[in-house]
């Protein structure tokens, strides 16, 4: 009985704690986001032509509120398959960094049980993600399924939930559908800044961020400005912050 327990006590906390069942509950403040957010993505899906089940996949396989809405503006000009494809590409490119952020809690993990991992990170998940990570210093990986598969769940139905309604909404811009995203992640953003504490070092990096997005964008495309901008100011930020 002795030894059981003192295996028991080996076992880390979150292991115990952080079930596939708990990611779900955890995830649940943000799908209000996710149900308003997926549902203009369906909205402004529908109006640029597309049918409802391909809204549904697009939502299932891309799974990108930013690439998603982009997508849907240049199916509605008429872009070209490439430049699409490329166009999203390097707007999805900083996933890259957020999955290199949280790769040193699944480093044990298989390189296949990473790629299911990282393949249903988003913004928001990664946020919650890293909080977590923050008070316990580690992460579950049945509870990052449970927070991942709840999020991609609620997402394909808000945007299924809009493509049908869509029907009825000719303009989304009247109703500032089209603004929905850059609206949640300024939510977001405040949101960590104040729980972070930092908000000298916060505006600091902010400030350089958008001049070095500004800067790119005038001489290069906006989708490199805002990578360039991330990988930069973060950087910044982290020497600062290990400086003080």
């Amino acid at each position: 009985m002795g030894q059981v327990n003192a295996q028991m006590e080996t076992i880390p906390a979150t292991q115990n704690e952080d079930t596939f069942l708990k990611g779900v509950k955890d995830c649940i403040p943000t799908l209000l986001g996710y149900l308003s957010i997926g549902f203009a993505a369906g909205v402004v899906e529908k109006t640029a032509g597309l049918s409802i089940m391909e809204v549904v996949l697009i939502s299932l396989i891309l799974y990108a509120g930013s690439a998603q809405f982009i997508a849907a503006g240049m199916i509605a000009v008429n872009s070209s398959a490439t430049a699409i494809i490329i166009t999203v590409f390097f707007v999805n490119l900083r996933h890259i960094l957020l999955s290199a952020a949280l790769s040193p809690y699944f480093r044990h993990l298989s390189p296949l049980k990473n790629m299911l991992l990282g393949s249903l990170l988003t913004d928001e998940t990664f946020g919650v993600a890293i909080n977590k990570a923050a008070e316990k210093k580690a992460i579950s990986e049945r509870w990052m399924h449970g927070l991942n598969l709840t999020a991609w769940l609620n997402w394909a139905v808000a945007n299924m939930a809009g493509a049908y309604f869509g029907n009825w909404i000719s303009n989304p811009e009247k109703y500032g559908l089209d603004f929905a995203l850059p609206a949640m992640f300024i939510g977001l953003l405040v949101l960590s800044m104040i729980s972070r504490k930092k908000i000298v070092l916060d505006i600091i990096v902010a400030v350089f961020a958008i001049m070095i997005a500004v800067g790119v964008s005038m001489i290069f495309s906006s989708s490199l400005g805002v990578i360039l901008a991330a990988v930069i100011a973060s950087t910044l930020g982290m020497v600062i912050e290990k400086w003080k």
